[in-house]
């Protein structure tokens, strides 16, 4: 193969390996958009000030909304060259980094200036990554797994205050 060979062949998408299902995959990019929506209205609004903290925190409030239309939904940043490198590269993060990225982007503003339009506008992006978090802890156990462990806990446990006590086996 050639190198234009390789450029037109189709890119196979990562594999889900993530223990995320599909809706809850679709309800962390809903949360996304609406989390860029909402960091991006509040952010042109918080700089409609003459305070030089409320305008940093509402240009970072844009940057932020931007980054998660790029991170999330990049097809509405289509007419950037490298959007889909961009989301490319973002969907092949584990949930538990893209947590951390999130909550650091919307909580920044917060602690640059604190106010109830840096808090509320960045209280969505926040929960995104807050659900990134969640599903990177993983699926919940079964019950009947998590019985015969307790079962098995409290067989130990009687065993070991057998021997303490000095109880013939």
């Amino acid at each position: 193969m050639n190198t234009e060979e390789k450029a037109d062949a189709p890119v196979a998408p990562p594999p889900e390996d993530d223990g995320m299902t599909w809706w809850y995959r679709w309800l962390c990019k809903i949360a996304g958009v609406l989390g860029g929506v909402s960091c991006a209205v509040s952010g042109v609004w918080n700089c409609v000030t003459v305070n030089p903290l409320n305008i940093a925190a509402g240009v970072w409030m844009v940057l932020t909304a931007f980054v998660l239309f790029l991170c999330e939904v990049p097809f509405c940043c289509q007419f950037i060259e490298f959007a889909n490198a961009i989301a490319a590269r973002a969907d092949k993060f584990k949930p538990w980094q893209k947590s951390f990225f999130y909550c650091g982007l919307a909580l920044f503003p917060v602690f640059l200036s604190f106010s109830f339009t840096t808090l509320f506008g960045n209280a969505i992006a926040f929960a995104t990554g807050v659900l990134y978090g969640l599903a990177s802890l993983g699926k919940k156990g079964e019950a009947v797994t998590y019985a015969r462990l307790q079962h098995q806990k409290m067989g130990d446990e009687e065993r070991m205050t057998e021997k303490a006590n000095g109880a013939p086996e």
